[in-house]
């Protein structure tokens, strides 16, 4: 499945559960040894999680806590299963409710983020992560600097510039990936602030690298927009592969992300693979 052109294998466990090591993962994630995707998705009934448990895996085969591109299409099977309009499963990250707003259109609550400098995680105190101490380029004219922190499920840093396309972000991507202030690294985003309420975003994934979309990373630069007073709560996110509709609701502090899925096809894997 995809969800704006950012690619899932989704492997369901939850009858069959089978250990995987990350050398599978990694060679089914590669376009070169298996069907390929960005990330790989379980299904699982997993201890200590009452609901469908959504494991989420990079295609370098690290785990992570949360995918929204993905969590739209998992709510959109578990729906399909059950001919139901909303449904609740697990993730490292927390339980996440979505519902149907459209034949293959989804809207995730994916809950409330996270600004807290211990939280993200940064490896140093930091009061206020909507301006994290980073830069690059020459000392004294770095040519991008002070990017906001988030955690969306997942570390995020945004970098808000004045053109998106512009920015070389497959050359300092990896860089900030993996810079010292994320010891579990993070997923680095360029943002154009385009209005009030539209965003363009291009997006370096951990453990990744540059993807068609990212539904966390929209979500964490449509809060830190807003956090900064460039945006409203509510905003349209355009990335490579579409758009998603974002709203960090008021009322919870929740962050809604709204957006298509689509079904690629079905198939197994072989008994040796």
């Amino acid at each position: 499945m995809n969800g704006l052109g950012n690619a899932f294998i989704i492997l369901d466990l939850r009858e069959d559960p089978i250990k995987l090591d990350e050398e599978v993962i990694r060679k089914a994630s590669s376009r070169q040894t298996g069907p390929g995707c960005d990330q790989f998705i379980t299904l699982e009934k997993r201890k200590g999680h009452e609901d469908v448990f959504m494991g989420v895996y990079n295609a370098d085969g690290s785990e992570v806590g949360a995918c929204g591109n993905a969590a739209r299409c998992v709510a959109w099977l578990l729906m399909e299963e059950c001919d139901a309009n909303e449904t609740q499963f697990s993730t490292l990250a927390g339980s996440l409710l979505a519902r149907r707003v459209g034949e293959k259109r989804i809207a995730v609550d994916m809950g409330e983020p996270k600004f807290g400098w211990r939280e993200i995680p940064l490896s140093e105190q930091m009061d206020d992560t909507r301006f994290v101490d980073i830069k690059l380029g020459p000392i004294d004219k770095p040519i991008l600097w002070g990017p906001s922190a988030v955690n969306v499920g997942n570390p995020h840093c945004i970098f808000f510039v004045e053109d998106a396309e512009a920015q070389a972000l497959d050359k300092f991507g990896p860089m900030i990936e993996h810079h010292p202030l994320f010891p579990e690294r993070a997923n680095v985003s360029v943002a154009q602030v385009l209005s009030k309420h539209a965003i363009r975003l291009r997006v370096w994934e951990r453990g990744v690298g540059i993807t068609k979309a990212c539904g966390t990373a929209a979500c964490a630069a449509a809060v830190a927009a807003h956090r900064r007073r460039l945006t409203a709560r509510k905003a349209t996110v355009t990335l490579d592969g579409g758009d998603l509709a974002i709203e960090w609701r008021e009322s919870d502090n929740h962050i809604i992300m709204t957006g298509p899925i689509t079904l690629e096809g079905e198939g197994r894997f072989a008994d040796d693979f």
